[in-house]
């Protein structure tokens, strides 16, 4: 258990957070939650002690120990990997050190002989003797093979590094466990592994995420950062956006009578009752929700973007044929031989390991690049915008404003009162539609770049990781917007949820061939002879 006691915190006149008392509990999986700048990074340092509060305390029970994910990289580079993970026990790893610096003493004496027995006694009641097999154990389901256990952490790739630091959090069963950003650069499977730990991880989780389904999938709480305060709401991600939802909308209608309020929350809570992300807790969680009322749910502060994508004609029948792409970079044959036809009804999500083939890919459909052989044809109805994964060529211009900077990519010259309004419903408001193209931040980038898009007025999307710098507001709403578009569209994301949702055909891209699936990403995953097919072509 950790408890937070009249907690504030100011950073010159921006108060980010103000007397928050919050208690997480055992058995629990918090997800913090807040927009952007909202301070949850800032809050979790303060719960780990990196970052100390201007007021208030933080409190866990005597000998409780606390455990975070490092988000340094390097940070460990001349130990060895599985000595970094153990490394996540300070006090398991001190006695290590200290025994086995007795034992190598040429001149043994009486007291070193007696330390050496206390440590030892330690070194059981600390569980020593499994370390090394649990170290290897959390290696092993996070995807680091065995050869590379014994290797210097700098002799790993940048993906694999975070692994061993997610392994070294996870190492030796933590009362309580902080984890900013753990998806970061994992794999599906290691992603799946991950979920599985914590859903059946017993003691406290507090974790910040940008990733909706493993927020759905591993929280039983929720714990929003909003108006400098910190709330509990019992369910997970899916819950409390549905819920603040249905508080905006019932405070906007203040004038239905109380009764059909209560009956819409009632039916509401009844439908999510049932999704329990740890069955164990499904009862006490129905139980909680059941006791949940009117004035429990409030509305959200945040903002989200209208994202309305409108296609200017329908689609035909013909949409794309590609045959035979072939592409080489730097060496490596990235494209080999790629033939797919794709039809009006389609939403294809791609999916790999080697992101750059794909990246590769759209860039040659968007015609940015010319493959080495092969061809593809768009259909004669279609019209195409394209979101690549490096957008930065498109703010290196010279263009005043962000109404210059939009009024370029507008098909009609419209006014400067509806790109104003336009760009106001992505979040740009007043002043900021006035900013410099060239100083904004990632997720500015992205929001502007689908703001290119929906005046293109185009029936075929190609977006190559659109979630990338977003925050979970404007990812929801990309999303929802994307659901309800009605062209054909070939896209990418790290984002499962999004896939999920979005998709109705999944081709993976091996380095021999592609396994073409018309069929939802869910199902695509579950699949056994699917999953078999794509194991055998990166064989």
């Amino acid at each position: 258990m950790i408890q937070v006691t009249n907690v504030s915190l100011r950073f010159g006149d921006r108060k980010l957070f103000e007397d928050v008392n919050i208690k997480f509990t055992p058995g629990n999986c918090y997800g913090l939650i807040g927009a952007n700048g909202a301070g949850k990074s800032t809050f979790l340092k303060i719960l780990s002690g990196d970052i100390e509060a201007q007021t208030g305390e933080v409190s866990m029970a005597p000998g409780e120990r606390l455990a975070v994910l490092k988000q340094n990289h390097f940070e460990y580079e001349e130990h060895e990997v599985l000595k970094t993970v153990i490394m996540g026990h300070k006090r398991l790893y001190e006695v290590m050190q200290e025994k086995d610096a007795i034992y190598m003493k040429a001149d043994f004496t009486d007291e070193d002989g007696m330390r050496a027995a206390e440590l030892e006694g330690e070194f059981a009641e600390l569980n020593g003797w499994e370390a090394e097999s649990e170290a290897a154990i959390l290696l092993k389901g996070l995807g680091i093979s065995e050869e590379l256990h014994s290797k210097k952490m700098a002799d790993l790739t940048g993906g694999e590094k975070v692994k061993v630091l997610l392994a070294q959090a996870l190492f030796g069963e933590p009362d309580v466990l902080l984890l900013d950003e753990p998806t970061n650069h994992l794999d599906i499977h290691a992603i799946q592994w991950l979920e599985e730990f914590l859903i059946n991880f017993e003691n406290t989780v507090i974790v910040v995420s940008h990733d909706r389904h493993f927020l759905n999938k591993v929280c039983t709480h929720i714990a929003d950062l909003d108006f400098a305060k910190i709330k509990i709401y019992v369910g997970n991600y899916d819950f409390w956006y549905e819920s603040s939802q249905l508080a905006l909308k019932l405070s906007q209608e203040a004038n239905k009578k109380k009764e059909e309020k209560i009956k819409e929350l009632q039916n509401f809570i009844a439908r999510f009752s049932a999704n329990a992300s740890k069955s164990k807790q499904a009862t006490s969680r129905k139980k909680l929700l059941d006791k949940i009322s009117l004035d429990d749910i409030q509305p959200s502060s945040r903002r989200y973007p209208y994202v309305n994508f409108t296609p200017d004609r329908e689609i035909g029948n013909d949409v794309l044929r590609v045959e035979g792409l072939s592409k080489t970079i730097d060496g490596e044959k990235v494209l080999d031989n790629i033939s797919f036809i794709m039809n009006k009804e389609d939403k294809i999500a791609f999916v790999g390991r080697n992101e750059i083939a794909i990246t590769t890919l759209f860039k040659i459909l968007a015609g940015e690049m010319e493959p080495d052989s092969g061809t593809f044809k768009w259909g004669v109805t279609t019209s195409q915008s394209y979101f690549p994964k490096d957008n930065s060529e498109y703010f290196s211009g010279n263009e005043p404003s962000l109404v210059d900077w939009l009024r370029q990519y507008s098909p009609n010259d419209q006014s400067e009162s509806f790109l104003r309004g336009f760009l106001g419903r992505m979040l740009f408001s007043g002043e900021e539609v006035l900013k410099k193209p060239s100083v904004l931040s990632g997720g500015e980038k992205v929001r502007c770049m689908l703001s290119k898009m929906m005046l293109s007025g185009a029936n075929v999307l190609l977006l190559d990781e659109p979630t990338n710098h977003l925050d979970l507001e404007s990812i929801t709403a990309l999303n929802n917007g994307l659901v309800a578009y009605k062209g054909a569209m070939i896209f990418t994301s790290h984002d499962h949820q999004f896939v999920q949702t979005i998709a109705n055909r999944i081709i993976e891209v091996t380095p021999n061939g592609i396994v073409d699936k018309q069929m939802t990403y869910d199902e695509f995953l579950e699949d056994a002879n699917v999953q078999k097919q794509v194991k055998e072509l990166y064989a």
